[in-house]
């Protein structure tokens, strides 16, 4: 029968083995695992800022020529949503391969993919070029990068997680979770200065290719460090000859046997994890060109308020992680919820001033707030599910609530401020979904104290 949300996952599940024991050797490796982690995380959401740095400013005209300006915006973001539609094609794909073959196999497929679709984008030919062929190439590659996506988070976070040491584990679970921004400030220190150096009319005829391009060296790196750590132990000891039948045969079919076994804690963490998918998207991809073509605000001026506030959030991730682990998952989550429902439109409103200071301290606040309900969402959601269903089930719910708050986050709000002409609404729909994110996370128990294992 199908968990009931509010029993745990020993509940749930039955008896567990005792958690397995830190070693020092294994104790020893969880650094180099956890910065392995960061790295690919970092390069994979760094290929994604610049994709969506790139909608905001070229791809529109480039590859969807058209006579109006909001056609021309909403074809761009309707690829960058595409990339979210086959997100979940890559949490079966690599959570099958994580949960049956390990996770380290499914991280390093993910980020090679990832590299071979954005250097493509860096090559594509536009529309004047090509014609048809362009957008088609351009799609076909989004959704390749979307299928790496859907792989990638949850692979980390666990092989992070995983090597843990004992009472450590938010803390290990949140590193890939600074991924997210530092990939978006890398892609800014790539985009400004191409842009101060080349112009608007520079970047727009040729210089955009060149952050796509550098993405190879990143990927090399990352495959490199990637290929260097272990297996992760909790992963080995559950896939191994004495591990319970139940157990050890879970993982033949992941993704039907989640379904069937876990669907309230499938459907409420991926509405825990809403709320914050849409501030991260709708900061930093959506505003970037809402604020310039919409308000007249200068790109510059979004581009550093955006840097600004991620940068922030980079600052309490880990603390915050560090904080979840001493008092519980639930309770720091729930405060960044609660900040980010109330302020939410104070934060969008912040907008219409014009003022640089302004949107930079409302846009610091509102990624810090983020920060408070994303870092522990890593262990949180791992902690939800068992082992040889985790990298499926983690998956699952984070690249689910990606793809509902934040893939289509840019193409709702194109639709709202077509309707209403005013940067409020941005905030009542992000309060919203942060609403709903409060509410399943007091649906949820806490999961601090659950074991590990399998």
């Amino acid at each position: 029968m199908p968990e009931s949300p509010s029993k745990t996952v020993t509940e749930a599940v039955g008896p567990r083995p005792a958690a397995l024991p830190s070693s020092p050797a294994e104790a020893s490796k969880a650094p180099k695992v956890a910065a392995a982690s960061l790295i690919g995380t970092t390069i994979e959401y760094y290929d994604f800022a610049v994709y969506g740095t790139a909608s905001a400013l070229v791809l529109g005209p480039a590859f969807f020529p058209s006579g109006n300006a909001t056609v021309s915006s909403l074809a761009a973001f309707l690829t960058f949503a595409a990339a979210f539609l086959s997100r979940p094609l890559g949490v079966v794909l690599f959570g099958t391969i994580g949960d049956r073959l390990g996770r380290r196999q499914a991280l390093v497929a993910s980020l090679l993919l990832m590299g071979v679709a954005t250097v493509g984008v860096g090559l594509l030919p536009t529309y004047e070029t090509a014609g048809l062929l362009a957008p088609v190439l351009l799609v076909t590659l989004r959704l390749l990068q979307g299928i790496s996506m859907g792989g990638e988070w949850g692979g980390a976070v666990l092989l992070a997680a995983e090597h843990a040491p004992p009472g450590r584990r938010a803390l290990y679970a949140a590193v890939p979770n600074v991924g997210p921004s530092l990939g978006f400030l890398l892609s800014s220190a790539v985009i400004l200065p191409t842009l101060n150096i080349v112009g608007r009319d520079g970047f727009t005829e040729w210089a955009w290719r060149v952050p796509f391009l550098l993405s190879t060296v990143l990927v090399v790196v990352g495959l490199w460090v990637r290929t260097t750590v272990t297996e992760s132990p909790v992963f080995k000891a559950s896939a191994s000859p004495s591990a319970p039948a139940a157990v050890s045969t879970a993982s033949r079919f992941p993704l039907g046997t989640l379904v069937a076994r876990y669907p309230g804690r499938l459907l409420l963490g991926t509405g825990a994890a809403i709320g914050g998918s849409a501030v991260y998207y709708l900061t930093i991809v959506y505003s970037l060109s809402y604020g310039p073509k919409t308000l007249g605000i200068p790109q510059n001026t979004m581009l550093t308020a955006a840097s600004v506030g991620a940068a922030a959030g980079i600052a309490i991730t880990l603390p915050v992680a560090r904080l979840a682990d001493r008092v519980g998952r639930r309770p720091v989550m729930l405060a960044g919820a609660i900040g980010c429902v109330v302020w939410a439109v104070p934060m969008y409103a912040s907008l219409s001033s014009g003022n640089a200071l302004v949107i930079t301290g409302a846009y610091t606040v509102g990624l810090m707030l983020l920060a408070l309900m994303f870092s522990p969402m890593a262990a949180f959601l791992a902690e939800l599910f068992p082992a040889r269903l985790r990298y499926t089930g983690a998956s699952a719910a984070f690249i689910l609530a990606n793809t509902l708050g934040g893939g289509f986050a840019p193409l709702v709000a194109t639709w709202l401020n077509s309707q209403w002409s005013s940067p409020l609404v941005l905030g009542f729909y992000t309060g919203g979904l942060c609403l709903v994110s409060l509410l399943c996370l007091l649906a949820l128990p806490e999961t601090r104290e659950e074991e590990f294992a399998a």
